[in-house]
C-alpha cells in the first residue's frame, strides 16, 4: 500500500509540473504575440523620415476629422493666421503648393505676378488641378498632399501674413493629425517663396427672418332668415 501511495503521489507531482509548464509557455506566447504588435504611427512613414532627417522642431497634433482649414481652426481653437491652407495650383506647366492663412482665398493674379518676379517669366495661365491630376502629378492618393513641397518636390509659395505667426498648423495628409511647427523653421526648409498673394474671404453672414404672421380675414356672417 505504500508503495501503491508513493507512485500516486509522484504522478500528481508530474501533472502538476506539466500543467505549470504549459502555463509558462501559454503566457510566453502571449507576451510574445503583444510584443509583435506595434502600434499605427499617426502620419506617413515617409514623411515622418523627410522630418526627422530635416532635424526641424515639430509636434504632431491629434484631433477629430476635418476637411479644411476653417474646421480644423474650429477644431484646435486656433486663430485664423495659426492655421495653413495648403492648395496645388499649376503655373503653366510647372506645379507649386501655394500656402495662405485659413480665412483667406487665393488671388491668382497676385500669385502670377509673385512667381513671374521669382523664375523670370511671365505667367499665362494659373489653375486648381483636379483630384486625378495632382494624384498623377505628384503620386499620392487623394487627400494625401502635405504642406510640404519639398517632400512632394515642387515648390512653395507662401503668404506673408503667415511669415508673422510664430507657430502654425499645417497639413499632413491625414484628416485626424497636423503638425506644428515655426514658421521660420518651415520656411528655411522648404526654402519658401513669400509674397502678399492671399484674400480675405467674405463670409456671408445668414439672416434669419421671421415668418410673417397671416392675417386671418373673418367671414361676413350670413343673415338669418326671418
Amino acid at each position: 500500500m505504500a508503495n501503491i501511495k508513493a507512485k500516486l503521489k509522484k504522478k500528481v507531482r508530474r501533472g502538476a509540473t506539466n500543467a505549470a509548464h504549459s502555463n509558462v509557455k501559454k503566457e510566453t506566447k502571449k507576451s510574445t504575440k503583444t510584443k509583435k504588435r506595434k502600434p499605427k504611427p499617426k502620419l506617413p512613414v515617409k514623411l515622418i523620415t523627410y522630418l526627422e532627417k530635416a532635424g526641424v522642431k515639430h509636434e504632431v497634433l491629434e484631433h477629430k476629422t476635418v476637411y479644411t482649414a476653417l474646421d480644423a481652426a474650429a477644431t484646435m481653437k486656433k486663430k485664423m493666421d495659426e492655421v495653413v491652407k495648403s492648395l496645388l495650383v499649376k503655373a503653366d506647366k510647372d506645379y507649386y503648393l501655394v500656402l495662405i492663412p485659413a480665412d483667406q482665398n487665393l488671388d491668382f493674379k497676385k500669385l502670377g505676378s509673385c512667381i513671374g518676379a521669382q523664375t523670370g517669366k511671365k505667367i499665362k495661365v494659373i489653375k486648381i488641378p483636379g483630384e486625378k491630376i495632382m494624384e498623377k502629378a505628384l503620386k499620392i492618393k487623394a487627400g494625401a498632399l502635405t504642406a510640404f513641397g519639398n517632400f512632394h518636390k515642387v515648390g512653395v509659395v507662401m503668404d506673408k501674413k503667415l511669415s508673422k505667426t510664430k507657430k502654425a498648423v499645417f497639413s499632413s495628409s491625414s484628416l485626424n493629425h497636423s503638425i506644428e511647427m515655426a514658421v521660420k523653421d518651415f520656411i528655411k526648409l522648404e526654402n519658401a517663396v513669400l509674397g502678399s498673394i492671399g484674400v480675405k474671404k467674405k463670409i456671408k453672414k445668414s439672416v434669419v427672418t421671421k415668418p410673417k404672421k397671416s392675417k386671418v380675414r373673418k367671414k361676413a356672417g350670413t343673415k338669418k332668415k326671418s
